[in-house]
């Protein structure tokens, strides 16, 4: 690739033709053809369909070595033309073959003044985005952040954008969150990206790797306790099969509130650091889930809950049990009132959530108690003031 660059630098007076009839000499049989037919597009001026030609011409493993030569070189001549979300689209296919991250990010940042216009927003944010990625890898955390911060607020101001444009935000995003471990920040802009592309785009270890990094995130984030759209979303089935698979079935068990199920898991910590060095919030995570499965379990009529009842659901010793119940409280995961003589807490909201088959059961034979309930009021008000009703 190399050699390709420097051979185009040492023949920077050449005309776009000249510079097909050079690349022709060089590329495989297979892609002359492409180079003839870009000759014959560039000739009658037919920008729509010469730009729809090299993304085919891109998109062939084999046309890497060349993209950047072809891209200095031929389309720079006529980019103008071209559309600009295709040009970052082929300019980001290009980026691709720099080996030296420094050379990417120089390429980068003279993408992104060829698109900074008025006219142009979209592909603006969607150049600063990737720019902002290169920045990253080379540890410029600042630089990274500032773009972020640059295009979240253009983007707050469109209408509408294609989804490619709020893909690359949030994908940057994320792996920005990711590399401070921010953990809750990277679970919201990593499903962000997520909802913005085709699954089937990823590789399976893309999927995989992108499942644990979430699962990871749904666990140790502090603010987290609704696992709901994870626990949906299809990227999570990613796990099973694999050596990890065990994180998995460790969200559905926080997700209950299963004590039971979080010790059997949790013998897994030890070969994963950052989970072992969390035990204590881990612990006290589970212990929180569980309360609030035990007040959902109850009828909205029966919560209030005594210290003992808690005890015996989260298994903590008695002195730790008012703050816990002070946490959920904090954390807006109930709402409530702590009567500390009588060591009961009435609750009168918890925080609504993504059920199992299980807990879904639970609803339904709670729902059928309510309407009998109902039924036996009904008939009791009907027997003891017959005046109100119309016979």
């Amino acid at each position: 690739m190399g050699s390709y660059q420097q051979d185009m630098k040492m023949d920077l007076d050449q005309s776009p033709i000249d510079v097909l009839s050079e690349l022709r000499k060089q590329c495989p049989p297979e892609l002359q053809e492409y180079l003839n037919t870009f000759e014959d597009l560039y000739d009658r001026k037919l920008w729509h369909q010469l730009t729809l030609k090299i993304e085919e011409f891109f998109s062939i493993p084999a046309s890497g070595p060349f993209q950047i030569p072809l891209f200095q070189h031929f389309i720079s001549d006529w980019e103008a033309r071209m559309n600009k979300l295709k040009l970052v689209t082929l300019g980001l296919s290009v980026v691709k073959q720099f080996n030296d991250k420094n050379q990417a990010l120089a390429f980068l940042m003279s993408l992104v003044e060829k698109v900074n216009t008025p006219e142009t927003r979209d592909a603006y944010v969607h150049a600063v985005m990737e720019t902002a990625y290169t920045k990253l890898l080379l540890g410029d955390f600042e630089g990274t952040k500032s773009s972020i911060d640059e295009c979240e607020k253009i983007l707050d101001k469109f209408d509408s954008v294609e989804t490619v444009i709020h893909a690359s935000f949030y994908k940057v995003c994320a792996e920005y969150f990711k590399a401070k471990a921010n953990f809750p920040e990277f679970y919201k802009s990593a499903l962000l990206y997520l909802a913005c592309i085709n699954l089937d785009a990823l590789t399976p270890d893309e999927k995989t790797n992108r499942a644990y990094d979430l699962a990871i995130s749904a666990l140790l984030g502090e603010t987290i306790y609704n696992f709901g759209e994870l626990l949906m979303h299809p990227i999570l089935d990613s796990l099973k099969g694999t050596p990890h698979e065990w994180l998995r079935n460790l969200l559905f068990a926080y997700n209950a509130g299963d004590l039971a199920k979080f010790e059997t898991l949790s013998v897994n910590f030890a070969q994963m650091t950052i989970l072992q060095d969390n035990i204590v919030f881990l612990r006290q995570k589970i212990c929180l889930m569980s309360l609030i499965e035990a007040v959902f379990q109850r009828s909205s009529d029966n919560r209030a809950i005594s210290f003992s009842t808690i005890c015996s659901v989260t298994l903590l010793p008695p002195e730790e049990v008012e703050y816990l119940i002070m946490k959920a409280l904090s954390l807006k995961l109930i709402r409530g009132s702590i009567d500390q003589v009588r060591e009961v807490v009435t609750v009168t909201w918890v925080q609504p959530r993504v059920l199992d088959l299980v807990q879904i059961d639970g609803m339904r034979q709670r729902l059928q108690e309510w309407d009998e309930n109902v039924k036996k009021t009904a008939i009791v008000v009907e027997n003891e003031t017959p005046e109100l009703f119309v016979q």
